[in-house]
């Protein structure tokens, strides 16, 4: 008995092994090959020039620093005491500070309004894309609805929404309603997927209706996915509307391209780094929110 045992074990050597999803190393370099293969064919055909590479680091150097140092378009007024004494005595505000806060405000309520309702459609649909919540039929539609509103990037339904709205913060907004559900449903619809049965049968079993069953059951296991999400999203939409504000759609990114067309590149740097602020004031109020809800 033991000899057989000995006879069974000897062609290991005793090492663990990861598992691996090729059947050989013949096949695992094959597959390494056509992935490098497929690659360069992709460098091939894009035609990468290295000559304009190595001077387009030159010219980003070059514009780097002229936005340095930045212009909000505010300064400080100074006056000159009897003593000599510089005294700062208010500020003097530029038409170009006004253009930057008033672009930075309405693509901050433009996301906003975008994400509260993309929220609100959202919900649903994700509802309708949870399989294990909706019958088969319901779930193939709430499937759809996503996938189309994933196929199409916000900017080019910003494009068509501008022929159709006119320029403007109406048509950012649409665009980015267009776009949130399939952010947000879809991964709302993937965390309702893994909720855990056992709660919703608690509440079932106390003969709850099947909307105190979501309101219940449901919600609650998803609630600070949802918000941490929702803020998330909201973050993108910022960023999302400075984009859409390339083709009309409002927003600061109108603001920010006609600054390149002026070339005034410290008015540029100015713009961008307002955007980053809003940006990291987002970060730290979805931390904060997720905290909490936790």
């Amino acid at each position: 008995m033991s000899a057989t045992s000995d006879d069974r074990y000897a062609e290991y050597d005793g090492q663990w092994k990861r598992p691996t999803v090729f059947r050989s190393h013949t096949v695992k370099y094959a597959v390494y090959a056509v992935v490098l293969l497929f690659v360069a064919w992709n460098v091939w055909a894009v035609r990468l020039p290295l000559d304009r590479i190595v001077q387009g680091f030159g010219s980003a150097g070059v514009l780097v620093g002229n936005m340095f140092p930045p212009d909000f378009g505010v300064s400080i007024v100074v006056r000159t005491t009897e003593f000599g004494v510089p005294v700062p005595v208010g500020t003097n505000v530029s038409d170009g500070a006004v253009r930057l806060w008033d672009g930075m405000v309405e693509t901050i309520a433009m996301s906003i309004v975008a994400t509260v309702v993309g929220v609100i459609i959202s919900i649903p649909i994700a509802v309708m894309a949870a399989e294990n919540l909706v019958p088969k039929p319901v779930y193939i539609i709430g499937r759809t609805i996503v996938s189309v509103s994933r196929a199409l990037h916000e900017l080019v339904v910003g494009i068509i929404v501008v022929v159709g709205f006119g320029f403007g913060a109406l048509a950012g907004v649409v665009a980015l309603v267009w776009a949130t559900p399939g952010f947000l449903a879809k991964l709302i619809a993937e965390d309702l997927e893994d909720i855990d049965p056992a709660q919703i049968d608690a509440i079932r079993s106390t003969g709850a209706s099947p909307l105190q069953v979501m309101l219940f059951g449901v919600a609650p296991q998803v609630m600070p996915r949802l918000i941490g999400l929702t803020i998330y999203r909201w973050d993108i939409n910022v960023r999302a509307a400075t984009i859409l504000g390339v083709v009309g759609a409002g927003g600061i990114g109108n603001v920010l391209v006609r600054s390149f067309d002026r070339y005034d590149y410290q008015y540029s740097l100015a713009i961008i780094l307002a955007i980053i602020a809003v940006v990291l004031v987002g970060e730290a109020v979805s931390a904060i929110a997720r905290r909490r809800v936790q």
